[in-house]
């Protein structure tokens, strides 16, 4: 099913960003970009913190996020709330992070993921489905904690 993706990528992420849009539209969904434009040096918050937005607002129903290791991209989508960020670098973290957590931002590291395995882990990522169950109830967990949160601030 055709999905609303929004995704961003600084300066280390942008040559993977581009591959990962180009497979985005091939499979029929629709893709916001919102950078960065070009492999001149940025600073992932912004890029990370607009794609996540989009997640956390519903106007993107998922978000994937690039930067050279997927760390700086993961705390920066995670503040925000609704958004369940998972850093994946093999097969098996793609179909967890979705199975059992019910991910809505795939992070992606540029210097460890090459070309071919980050279009595998995205396309992974976005065939599989979230189980009921235990898994839903850690989530809905999680969701009742967020609330708490941002209830305070």
């Amino acid at each position: 099913m055709a999905k609303k993706i929004a995704i961003g990528a600084d300066h280390g992420g942008y040559d993977l960003k581009e591959k990962i849009i180009k497979l985005l539209k091939r499979s029929g969904h629709r893709v916001e970009d919102v950078g960065t434009y070009s492999p001149e040096s940025s600073d992932y918050p912004v890029f990370g913190f607009d794609a996540a937005k989009k997640v956390s607002t519903g106007k993107a129903d998922r978000g994937i996020v690039i930067c050279k290791s997927g760390i700086g991209m993961s705390i920066i989508a995670n503040k925000l709330p609704g958004v369940r960020a998972a850093l994946c670098h093999t097969e098996e973290d793609a179909v967890s992070s979705r199975k059992h957590n019910d991910a809505n931002v795939l992070v992606l590291s540029a210097t460890k993921t090459g070309a071919r395995r980050a279009e595998r882990l995205t396309k992974l990522w976005l065939g599989t489905r979230a189980l009921s169950g235990r898994h839903a109830r850690r989530v809905d967990q999680i969701k009742k904690l967020e609330k708490k949160v941002f209830k305070k601030l």
